[in-house]
């Protein structure tokens, strides 16, 4: 698996960048629960990005639960973990919160904002129907 269709964008780190590639490949069925993950080193030239940007990832996506390391076997996927009753909308709360600020900060209207989710969300839905 690949995360080739990563592009530095101007105005965020290039790690929340590469942390952002790759939860997204995993909500769209890109990475498997169990399946093997990139190397460090592999991923940063993949990303393009330093080695020490990769590990910084890597250490970041295992502390989440998004990926587990086994020794002898490398990091794998993680299963989708099982969260508590509302540890859920609080995961989701900073990140919404962000939203919301830029989207005003934009001038955007909430229509526009539920719309564009709207469609994000479908995108991944059929993206993980493709690779699933």
């Amino acid at each position: 698996m690949t995360l080739l269709n990563f592009k530095l964008l101007p105005g965020s780190s290039i790690f929340d960048q590469a942390v952002f590639a790759a939860i997204r490949a995993f909500m769209s069925g890109e990475f498997q629960p169990r399946e093997p993950f990139p190397s460090v080193r592999t991923l940063a030239a993949e990303l393009q990005i330093h080695p020490n940007t990769a590990h910084k990832v890597v250490q970041h996506l295992v502390r989440e639960g998004w990926l587990e390391v086994h020794p002898g076997i490398g990091t794998v996927v993680a299963m989708p973990p099982k969260a508590r009753p509302g540890e859920r909308q609080r995961l989701l709360q900073r990140e919404v919160e962000a939203l919301v600020v830029e989207a005003k900060r934009l001038g955007v209207s909430m229509q526009d904002l539920v719309q564009a989710i709207s469609r994000e969300w479908n995108k991944l839905d059929q993206a993980r129907e493709e690779n699933g």
